[in-house]
């Protein structure tokens, strides 16, 4: 693997991992979450309350976004191999995300809503790999796993952050001013970019990197084995909605529907908290175990992951006792996109650390669909047990193929 440049703000004293690159980079994630929850809140009410359009137009602009977003991820990977190309990325994918999805405070049509709605997702997209190798040029290689867990830690804070700015926003000038106002946290970020590029050592002189997408360098030796066992993983990995939609069904007979949904809304607040919580220090324990540390974090969430799945499929009613999954999901989360980052920074060549990053975006973009959609159909013509069962078993499989990319790496170091 190349090392980063040196630099004065990019110390080889891995001690020393929160430089102003990092920093840079984390508050950016925070702000682009707040930024962009906002309008993501709001836009069903948009969309029904003040356009009048049917839920039918919700469900098809978020796919056909989430759609061009997954392939954006893959795009942008390329766009990011060359260390010049993906400051530009990085900056403009974070200031046209942020422009057009305020834009649709504006909007006065569904179709209107729908093309701002898929350009701000494309951007989004496309600025993903670009993010993830720029933080990899601003910290040294041992502290791979703190820097990524700072990011992921400030990025769940914009979660937790961002809906409750909608309300309040709501609250004081309305949906659409608040979904305008937006602009401000997105613009921020992409200031906050800037401030991490002027402390990111120079890009060499040397030839433009050829655009072009990076796949079958990407898919071999470790890096290869690590992407089969993130795959084998994103497809069990759920949209979180559905362990909401588990806890309101589970609570509804005994609390009713409006107590239920709140106590649902809770204990996913639990789930951010704790994903929040568990990242710095699932990257300091990868930091600690050397280059075997992230693949071995990766397997404690996804172990996590799996007996977090394990609960909801045998769990009852009981509130303290439905709160423990979802504690442990929270957990896993925090620690698997840590290690996810980490694992591929330490693994990926330098001159495809953006391709490699824009193929795990883009698996687990693919991987959640597919994990959603069959659990979603699982769960409507069997049962939600037989749904969380069948997640379960992928996360075992998921523990077998790191098992085996862990041993292969040992052997090659």
């Amino acid at each position: 693997m190349t090392a980063p440049a040196e630099h004065p703000d990019a110390t080889t004293d891995e001690k020393r991992w929160l430089t102003r690159g990092v920093a840079g980079i984390g508050t950016a994630s925070l702000l682009a979450d707040v930024g962009h929850e906002v309008p993501t809140a709001l836009l069903p009410s948009l969309l029904t309350s003040t356009l009048g359009a049917p839920a039918a137009a919700l469900g098809l602009i978020e796919g056909i976004s989430d759609g061009l977003a997954g392939a954006a991820r893959l795009a942008g990977g390329a766009l990011a191999d060359d260390p010049a190309r993906r400051r530009s990325i990085a900056v403009g994918g974070y200031a046209s995300t942020a422009v057009l999805a305020s834009l649709t405070g504006a909007a006065t049509a569904v179709w209107q809503v729908g093309i701002l709605r898929a350009g701000a997702w494309a951007a989004r997209g496309l600025r993903v790999p670009a993010r993830n190798a720029l933080l990899a040029d601003v910290v040294h290689p041992k502290a791979y796993g703190r820097a990524y867990g700072f990011e992921r830690m400030m990025d769940n804070f914009g979660a937790i952050f961002g809906p409750l700015l909608a309300l309040g926003l709501v609250a004081a000038v309305g949906v659409r001013w608040a979904i305008g106002l937006s602009v401000i946290p997105g613009i921020l970020a992409a200031v906050a970019i800037v401030y991490a590029i002027r402390h990111t050592p120079a890009a060499s002189a040397k030839a433009r990197v050829p655009l072009r997408i990076r796949i079958k360098p990407v898919l071999r030796g470790d890096l290869g084995r690590l992407m089969g066992a993130v795959t084998a993983f994103e497809v069990g990995n759920v949209a979180a909605t559905l362990l909401i939609l588990q806890a309101t069904q589970l609570l509804t007979p005994g609390h009713g529907t409006d107590t239920a949904t709140t106590l649902a809304l809770a204990l996913y607040t639990l789930y951010n908290i704790a994903a929040t919580v568990a990242s710095i220090p699932a990257g300091r324990f990868a930091d600690r175990l050397g280059t075997r540390g992230p693949i071995r974090v990766l397997t404690a969430g996804v172990a996590l992951f799996a007996l977090a799945y394990l609960g909801f499929a045998v769990t009852g009613t009981n509130l303290v006792v439905l709160a423990l999954p979802f504690l442990a999901a929270g957990l896993a989360i925090g620690c698997v996109e840590t290690a996810q980052h980490a694992a591929v920074a330490t693994l990926a060549p330098a001159e495809i650390r953006g391709s490699a990053f824009g193929l795990l975006a883009t698996i687990q973009a693919g991987g959640n669909f597919v994990a959603s959609a069959i659990t979603g159909v699982l769960w409507t013509f069997v049962s939600a047990q037989a749904a969380f069962f069948y997640l379960t078993a992928w996360m075992v499989l998921a523990l077998v193929g790191l098992a085996l990319a862990s041993r292969r790496h040992s052997t090659s170091s």
